[in-house]
């Protein structure tokens, strides 16, 4: 029986965005980010706010991620530590061009949900928990990891995602303080709350996620977002250890001395999440792996490569809710779209301002083709 568990955190997060032009003139803030002082005030311990100096490097964040891609970097961090690193820079960097176009932080707070998932299949989860908070007009931003996926949820719909998996079957198991949904489905039950806000008023909002779908795609025609395909460009996901054969400090300072090699020359796709729990979750370009010397820093497959797919969607409002779902479906699900034979497995990374969908090598031509992009025009080398 499949099995889904999602947990809701109270600490509040900010999504920062920096213009790729910009990188390096945020690389120290970035990288004291990543690897924080361990002098904290005694007051910040573990307050959900300020990282725990207690704790191992990779786990003082209830969440962290830091994502370069060939469009932007974007960071979800505490709100403190956003205002504190980030904000500062805007307007005193030596730069004029920095203080007009730097760092970006979210006036909106969010809050992250993790998602555990037994039984399904990466891209089943995304579509599965995607689809109630998308019926129920709840913008979101999805990462899946190594280890968990994560959901970021504006903080003011804290109340309306807790309604939204509640009416969708998923249920409040006080042992694990967790919601649990044990008999995960995507059927296309009826909603009664708006989505895709960003179409015309006069288009009736979707009721079915098969509906949401053909919305989606009609909305990403409307504003010209057209996906994107890198043909150079592979991946791979690798994480930390959670058990050390070689011996816990030797791996923790390969990891450390690995991100800092990837991350001082601008990466052209890496993405780092840390959380409470798990090791550190890395989706990076398979080039940078030979920064990580020692064999067995990096868990993962290092055969199997990953592609990504990118839609950027500047033009839509940060509010836009319904693409992660919508292009969920057309891959996973399916059913409507008249395209697929059957399921793409595939998995989402949200930034600030751009949705990468990420496949394996082997079914990036299914993929292009139920999106609808066309090789000779769209691979970009």
């Amino acid at each position: 029986m499949s099995l889904i568990e999602t947990a809701l955190q109270d600490a509040r997060l900010s999504l920062v965005r920096i213009p790729l032009d910009q990188y390096q003139s945020y690389l120290q803030p970035l990288l004291t980010l990543i690897f924080p002082i361990n002098q904290q005030n005694e007051g910040s311990k573990g307050d959900g706010h300020l990282p725990d100096p207690s704790l191992p490097w990779v786990n003082r964040y209830p969440f962290l991620n830091v994502s370069i891609t060939p469009t932007e970097c974007s960071i979800v961090c505490p709100k403190t530590l956003a205002e504190v690193l980030f904000d500062p820079l805007r307007g005193t960097a030596a730069s004029p061009a920095v203080s007009r176009h730097g760092a970006t932080v979210s006036s909106e707070d969010f809050v992250v949900m993790s998602v555990e998932g037994e039984g399904l299949e990466a891209g089943k989860r995304v579509l599965e928990l995607t689809s109630p908070l998308a019926l129920a007009g709840i913008s979101i931003f999805f990462f899946t990891t190594y280890f968990s996926d994560y959901i970021l949820v504006p903080a003011r719909s804290k109340a309306q995602v807790v309604r939204a998996l509640e009416d969708r079957g998923f249920r409040f198991e006080e042992r694990a303080e967790a919601y649990v949904n044990p008999t995960p489905h995507h059927s296309r039950n009826r909603s009664s709350t708006s989505s895709l806000g960003a179409l015309s008023p006069s288009t009736p909002p979707p009721t079915t996620v098969g509906e949401l779908q053909a919305l989606t795609f009609a909305l990403l025609k409307q504003r010209e977002i057209v996906p994107r395909v890198d043909a150079n460009l592979r991946l791979l996901q690798c994480a930390g250890r959670r058990d050390s054969p070689s011996g816990f400090p030797t791996d923790e300072m390969g990891l450390q001395v690995g991100l800092t090699r990837s991350l001082v020359y601008q990466p052209r796709f890496l993405s780092l999440t840390l959380t409470e729990n798990d090791p550190a979750s890395l989706l990076l370009e398979k080039g940078l792996v030979s920064n990580f010397d020692l064999e067995n820093v990096l868990l993962g497959n290092r055969e199997d490569f990953l592609v990504p797919i990118m839609l950027n969607l500047e033009p839509l409002p940060l509010e836009a809710t319904g693409i992660v779902c919508g292009v969920a479906d057309r891959l996973v699900g399916g059913s409507d779209s008249g395209v697929l034979t059957k399921a793409i497995e595939m998995s989402y990374l949200s930034t600030a301002r751009t949705g990468t969908v990420i496949v394996e090598e082997k079914d990036l031509g299914h993929a292009m083709e139920a999106l609808g992009i066309r090789e000779h025009d769209n691979l970009e080398h």
